[in-house]
């Protein structure tokens, strides 16, 4: 009889132990799939929702501007620049920016700032600076008032710490103050009544500016207070002017929030002398595959006269993409401390199946079966084995990632507030179905050749005697 027909009859004379080694390997193509796709899946969501919320995907530039970012390196918008970008399909908008930078001054405290012209509107598209402005702010007034309501002691001990803080998020300030979901309902109103925070918004031909909060604070600055801007214009004339501050944000980065300042981007053009002129157009698109962004970049970058040219994604965000980069290597050291466990719970069931067959291997030689014959029959059955709980662990992996991808794993509490603070839907989505399934399943299957290794040496370095005695 063939050998990997006896192969596949041995595996069913003992149905127990078969089950538990095959579930061993199906475990382990099952949970390596799935955290690996829960893993690239969230990667993917963080890392494009910071894309789509600032840079884009696609940029119009002068070719210049990247490697060096003044107001001298800008480009004239026409119309026929936007008609040209309009008329692809896939193109949904085209945002203006002019940005540059200043230094920003209140009576004597200066500060070097960024200065970003957006359109007021057309914004909301991309970074909706609108989300951004400052909603609550725990002035002290506020907490006298607030220790004077009908908040439990453990909040009100939480206020003091938190005095001349603003947030653009009732999470935030929610997670700030120790309140749980579930006494949410009946405290927050208390709180937001006391704590709101008029604020304002900037819009064309208006010479008003939003401040990040952490900078107001540092000048001194509030609703209604002047701000003065004083910087190099188009080429080398003088950038100067004063401005009304209509509104605060709050960035969720630090250093963005300790230096940003936004005007109406007519406003800006007319500071820095160069009216009609941008320094990026970014695009808002339908589809971002990668394919139809590279569609893109050849159809309207030939199209866009010179010094413009078309940038995408991947060279705007270098640094992040290397800070993505690092972070999913960290994810890989999670994923081979994974296969390490998964390497020892499959050792461990073919150990296990060794020593149970030991009398059985020596009978087979003592009556006349060569031992390479045994080690044959013994692999091919590894191998069965391990076919069977693979195919299993995908069949069952599949349906379970499609399910994720359209279903992602809604986030609640803490991390809710967290990733909402940041402008990002507070889900973990899986990541679909790409190479990195197959990689999975050839690193178990790797594994258990790896496994295979340990019955058939116990096969060749068979004692006769000492078997047929266990």
């Amino acid at each position: 009889m063939k050998n990997y027909k006896i192969a596949w009859r041995n595996l069913w004379r003992n149905k127990r132990r078969t089950i538990i080694t095959v579930a061993s390997v199906f475990f382990a193509v099952f949970f390596a799939l799935l955290m690996r796709s829960l893993q690239l899946g969230s990667y993917d969501h963080m890392f494009r929702n910071v894309i789509e919320s600032y840079t884009g995907y696609l940029q119009v530039q002068n070719e210049d501007f990247k490697d060096n970012p003044t107001v001298d390196n800008v480009f004239a918008f026409s119309p026929e620049i936007s008609e040209t970008i309009l008329k692809d399909k896939n193109v949904s908008d085209a945002v203006p920016r002019f940005e540059s930078f200043a230094l920003a001054s209140s009576g004597s405290l200066t500060k070097g700032v960024l200065v970003m012209g957006i359109d007021p509107e057309k914004e909301s598209l991309l970074s909706n600076v609108k989300e951004r402005l400052v909603k609550y702010k725990l002035t002290e007034k506020t907490i006298e008032n607030l220790k004077k309501s009908e908040l439990p002691e453990t909040v009100k001990s939480k206020l003091d710490l938190f005095k001349g803080e603003s947030y653009s998020s009732g999470g935030i300030l929610q997670l700030d103050l120790g309140i749980r979901n579930a006494d949410s309902s009946a405290l927050m109103p208390i709180i937001r009544k006391e704590a709101s925070f008029s604020n304002g918004y900037i819009s064309s031909g208006n010479k008003e500016v939003l401040i990040g909060y952490r900078l107001a604070k540092y000048l001194e600055l509030n609703i209604g207070d002047t701000l003065v801007l004083i910087g190099q214009g188009y080429h080398g004339t003088t950038a100067a002017g004063k401005f009304r501050i209509s509104g605060i944000v709050r960035m969720p980065t630090s250093d963005i929030d300790n230096k940003i300042v936004y005007l109406p981007v007519d406003v800006c053009q007319e500071l820095y002398g160069a009216p009609g002129m941008l320094t990026s157009l970014a695009l808002c698109i339908k589809d971002n595959s990668d394919k139809k962004i590279n569609r893109m970049m050849q159809s309207i970058g030939k199209e866009m006269p010179s010094p413009l040219r078309m940038i995408e994604w991947r060279e705007m965000n270098a640094l992040l993409i290397n800070q993505m980069e690092s972070d999913n290597k960290s994810g890989g050291i999670m994923i081979a401390i994974l296969y390490l466990v998964i390497a020892f719970g499959i050792f461990g069931t073919v150990l296990m199946m060794t020593i149970e067959r030991k009398r059985e291997f020596g009978v087979l030689v003592a009556i006349g079966m060569q031992k390479s014959k045994l080690a044959a029959i013994v692999s091919l059955e590894m191998i069965y084995i391990g076919l069977l709980g693979i195919l299993s662990g995908i069949a069952v992996a599949f349906p379970a990632i499609i399910i994720g991808q359209y279903n992602p794993i809604r986030l609640a509490g803490e991390y809710a507030k967290v990733y909402e603070s940041y402008g990002m839907e507070p889900v973990m989505p899986f990541m679909p179905v790409d190479y990195y399934f197959l990689w999975q399943s050839v690193i178990v299957a790797l594994i258990v050749g790896i496994a295979i290794i340990y019955p058939v040496r116990k096969i060749y370095k068979m004692q006769l005697v000492n078997s047929l005695k266990a």
